[in-house]
């Protein structure tokens, strides 16, 4: 049987067993790698899988059971198994399946050219990305690691409410951490590009001069000394930050009072030239899906709109314990029941050219790597290691670096006087160049 098969298969033999609600949600996958040193292969690996899950819900007891074996005798067996689970669980008023139409066959985003690919590619792609790093600067001299990869998923849904669809995705990446060396100091940094088709992947040897830059860049780095002034992240670090905000607007720690923006709903938190979105319909996202875990069909939700706080992020559940509407924001694999979690997650891009940003700065640190988790969405309180750039009259300067970036989520959010044009999707999570006016920089 084919997935979408499995699905429908396995909900019958779950409403015969006795579930009153069944939903079934099955998955393929398979992640093939190349990680290469000085141009020899260090680590090869291919991983397939496969997999269904089933929810069942009698009484408002909720069983979930999920196993590996797509046939018949299988099936039964698995819906027996989550109907007797249903059956010693507690009762809960919000267990409900989603009331939600099919969204039928989809092609999804997915490349065949990604589906084709051989270890040979990926390997050229690997020794490539280490060969532009070393043409870049001879100061590269060893790695940390560098490699290609891709990945191929191909997933389904059915439920007794109607909930129907099936879809594929791929994406392919490569990555490079380059080591540069000079005067007896090592600095190491670290470049990646992952798409979803693999004609709009960087090419490998680019991301391999670019990582070199990144590294290189950051030899001869010292300490400042503690103070206050403006601060600009990356696009990666921004992307990094904008990530500590998706746990903040999570509709399930919002219901127990456990984000700093539970009560702000409505409110003004940023400036008007910050616009955060969730979009699971973006084309040629890295998360972009036809629809969610729990089969409703995907959506664009703006999250911060020009500085309001507009939507929390739920899936049906946790939705319906809030007096909410769902935002199709339901993250599964086929081993796992539903939860909260974001699709393509960013901050629409300004008007304002990175080195306009900079140049805006007579004092302050631009930031280009971070160490830690960072970011407390209880209490909103923020720190980081980094290491970065010192800016100085609005220009580059030199490298800094074991200095500590501090403040409040929320007050960082209401500071941030600047947003650049150079949004790249590079991952689901992604934002442009910030410039946050003043944060503590812990140093000397």
């Amino acid at each position: 049987m084919n997935l979408p098969e499995v699905c429908e298969q396995l909900v019958k033999f779950a409403r015969k067993a006795g579930a009153a609600e069944a939903e079934a949600y099955a998955e393929r996958t398979r992640d093939s790698s190349v990680r290469v040193r000085d141009g020899e292969v260090e680590e090869l690996q291919q991983a397939s899988s496969k997999g269904v899950g089933l929810r069942v819900i009698i009484g408002k007891r909720l069983g979930f059971a999920y196993g590996t074996d797509f046939s018949k005798d299988g099936l039964r067996e698995l819906a027996a198994a989550a109907v007797a689970l249903s059956k010693g669980s507690a009762r809960d008023e919000a267990n409900e399946l989603p009331r939600k139409p099919g969204v039928g066959e989809v092609a999804g985003e997915f490349d065949p050219a990604i589906e084709s690919i051989s270890p040979e590619w990926k390997l050229q792609a690997a020794r490539a990305a280490e060969r532009g790093a070393r043409a870049e600067d001879s100061r590269v001299r060893k790695f940390d690691s560098t490699g290609a990869g891709d990945f191929l998923s191909e997933s389904a849904i059915a439920s007794s409410r109607g909930a129907y669809g099936s879809a594929r995705a791929s994406y392919a990446y490569v990555y490079c951490s380059p080591v540069a060396e000079a005067d007896g100091q090592l600095q190491t940094a670290s470049w990646s590009d992952t798409r979803r088709t693999l004609k709009r992947l960087q090419d490998p040897e680019e991301v391999g001069r670019v990582a070199a830059r990144r590294a290189a860049r950051m030899l001869g780095a010292r300490k400042p000394k503690t103070q206050k002034v403006p601060v600009v992240f990356d696009p990666q670090m921004a992307a990094g930050f904008i990530a500590g905000i998706a746990g903040a607007v999570n509709g399930l720690l919002v219901h127990k009072k456990s984000s700093f923006l539970g009560a702000l709903k409505g409110k003004r938190i940023a400036p008007k030239h910050f616009t955060l979105v969730d979009d699971a319909t973006l084309p040629d996202g890295i998360a972009t899906r036809p629809f969610d875990g729990e089969g409703v069909a995907s959506q664009k939700t703006p999250v911060v709109e020009n500085g309001v706080l507009r939507n929390f992020l739920y899936d049906a559940t946790t939705a319906r314990k809030a007096g909410a509407r769902s935002t199709a924001s339901a993250s599964r694999g086929w081993a796992s029941l539903p939860g909260i979690g974001t699709s393509n997650f960013y901050l629409q891009a300004g008007t304002q050219k990175p080195e306009e940003i900079v140049k805006g700065v007579k004092n302050g640190l631009y930031v280009t790597a971070m160490l830690g988790r960072g970011a407390d969405v209880v209490t909103g309180d923020y720190s980081r290691g980094a290491n970065g750039i010192w800016i100085d009259g609005g220009q580059l300067a030199y490298p800094v670096q074991e200095v500590t970036v501090s403040g409040n989520l929320l007050e960082m959010l209401q500071g941030i006087d600047a947003v650049g044009d150079d949004l790249d999707f590079r991952s689901s999570t992604a934002a442009p160049t910030l410039r946050f006016a003043e944060l503590v920089v812990s140093g000397a």
